[in-house]
């Protein structure tokens, strides 16, 4: 199997940065222009999923070992996370167990029962007083968080598997060799069981679980009633739900934390002692689990989807029995120590960008990275390039553009829509006699041209044209002009080469011509008189010669 859940789709990927903006971490590279995951570094939240606008990301697909257990004759059961009653409207457990049985599933059941056990865990927690701070470990991303990025608050972790893990044990343990398959809004719920796979053999999205129901042409059967009751763990996907479900100490302090950023500020106070006494329930979603990767964000409104999800919830615990072991678990850190390039190292980066001063860096955040300083530290470690940085490109690009369009030696001159000059070089100045590009910038073309070829090319939407010679009488200069429109910007280009010079030559060629042909024609006019004049004499010589010789010839005749 596959370890990237989240895989990139090169050829959508198009430059936009918009996953760098989002990741939390900045745990991605942009090798060749593709934004790349780096697993060691990534924490599976999914934003970078969520916010991609072309598609790039794609989850890694489960669904075929899914199949593949059911297929094979296991008996497969699966644990719904408490979620699914936000993302499927008027759904409830036994109309999901019906589809899910029309799937192959052996049987269904809501992951709010392994809630249950992790929350009686944590009240256990509190209870003794051995921790002064307990940090919830529902969330995989948080806990990855933890073991990554801050291994110093690992201490403070509470050392309970996770819900999803609670219900797949306690599935395993009633039914020994059966496969449980959890299906949820997760995607980092692929890497947990990826790295514990004792528990649950397999995770789905509710994405996967549609595409599957959809290829199966299985539907929900609304007609089914809910028999299960309540279990106040059905609160756990939302944001405080753990806390909702637990049964309060009052001499403890209980506060939630849900969202990447706030999560991250809540661990560096706890981190530098800041807090004490406290139970801090932390989700990397905002909203908690309700606003996960793979829930329907166009269909959900939060606070209804809260208000649906206390209905069912109840104010008693789901009827499951605690376990007596087998529910701890040890959090290792991942941590892998970040080396800070040095001050020297940065500068010369931010040169290289153009940003040589205090005020050219914009920290406009275009690249994906708050502050171009951020962005020249991923520069050195590798994770960007750069050409990332939109203004460095754009002013890049402006002055090569500028420096060829001012030393090219043909004119141009841009006008917009209106016919009004926008934009003229130093070229089209001179074959104009125009001092000062400033006196005309702005102003109708009227003033320097006829504007008639430029109407037509607009009206007749042509995007590009045959090099045409005009005589420019006022200037009285000769040119050929190519003009180009280009509807998109609304903007039409006058690309004249000053051919003055070559017509003039050719004009003096035309003339000397037409002088040789007038002097070849009387030439040949006097040759011609001259020619008829010998033909003339020699015509009457040969008549006198041919009746001599003929006399000649008649006496000699005679004499024989």
């Amino acid at each position: 199997m596959q370890k990237n859940c989240i895989q990139l789709e090169k050829s959508n990927c198009k430059n936009c940065y918009k996953c760098v903006r989002f990741c939390p971490m900045k745990s991605i590279k942009v090798v060749e222009g593709h934004a790349e995951i780096i697993p060691n570094e990534c924490i599976l939240c999914g934003r970078c999923y969520v916010n991609c606008p072309q598609n790039a990301k794609r989850l890694r697909e489960d669904t075929p070992s899914a199949k593949g257990f059911i297929d094979r004759g296991d008996e497969v059961y699966a644990s719904v996370a408490p979620s699914y009653i936000a993302n499927y409207k008027g759904i409830n457990i036994e109309i999901m167990r019906s589809a899910l049985k029309k799937l192959g599933f052996k049987d269904a059941g809501e992951t709010a029962v392994g809630a249950t056990i992790v929350k009686r865990e944590y009240e256990k927690l509190i209870e003794n007083r051995k921790q002064s701070v307990i940090i919830s470990s529902c969330c995989h991303s948080v806990n990855t968080l933890i073991q990554k990025h801050y291994p110093d608050v690992l201490p403070y972790l509470a050392n309970v598997i996770s819900p999803m893990q609670a219900h797949g044990q306690l599935i395993k343990n009633q039914h020994p060799g059966a496969k449980v398959v959890f299906i949820g809004p997760c995607i980092s719920k692929k890497d947990e069981v990826d790295k514990y796979p004792d528990y649950v053999d397999c995770a789905l999205t509710f994405d996967e679980l549609n595409d599957w129901m959809a290829e199966s042409g299985v539907e929900f059967d609304f007609s089914q009633e809910d028999l299960t009751g309540g279990g106040r763990a059905r609160w756990f996907p939302t944001r405080g739900g753990i806390i909702e479900s637990m049964d309060i100490d009052d001499d403890f302090s209980y506060f939630s934390v849900d969202g990447i950023e706030d999560c991250m500020n809540a661990l560096e106070d706890i981190r530098d002692g800041n807090i004490e006494n406290c139970f801090v329930e932390m989700s990397a979603c905002d909203s908690s689990c309700i606003g996960g990767p793979v829930m329907k964000h166009d269909n959900i409104f939060h606070v209804s989807s809260c208000l649906t999800i206390g209905k069912t919830a109840g104010r008693t615990d789901f009827d499951v029995k605690q376990p007596e072991n087998g529910i701890k678990k040890v959090f290792d850190a991942e941590y892998i120590k970040k080396v800070m390039p040095g001050s020297s190292a940065i500068e010369e980066i931010l040169h290289q960008m153009g940003k040589k001063t205090k005020e050219q860096e914009l920290n406009c955040g275009s690249c994906g990275y708050p502050t171009c300083r951020e962005k020249a530290v991923a520069v050195l470690n590798g994770k960007a390039d750069m050409n990332m940085c939109l203004p460095f490109l754009k002013e890049k690009a402006e002055s090569f553009s500028d420096t060829i369009i001012n030393n090219t030696p043909n004119g141009i001159v841009v006008l917009n829509d209106s016919l009004e000059i926008q934009q003229i070089n130093k070229s089209a100045l001179e074959i104009m006699n125009i001092k000062n590009a400033n006196d005309i910038m702005g102003e109708p073309v009227v003033r320097i041209l006829n504007p008639t070829d430029y109407m037509i090319a607009m009206t007749e939407n042509k995007k590009d044209s045959e090099p045409k010679r005009k005589y420019l009488s006022e200037y009285k200069k000769y040119v050929d002009e190519t003009i180009i429109y280009d509807p998109e910007y609304n903007i039409i280009m006058s690309i004249m080469k000053d051919v003055t010079e070559e017509e003039i030559m050719r004009e003096k060629k035309a003339e000397q011509s037409m002088s040789a042909i007038e002097i070849t024609d009387k030439v040949v006019e006097k040759q011609m008189r001259v020619a008829q004049e010998i033909a003339s004499l020699l015509g009457e010589t040969t008549a006198e010669t041919k009746i001599a010789l003929t006399k000649l010839k008649e006496t000699l005749n005679k004499d024989e």
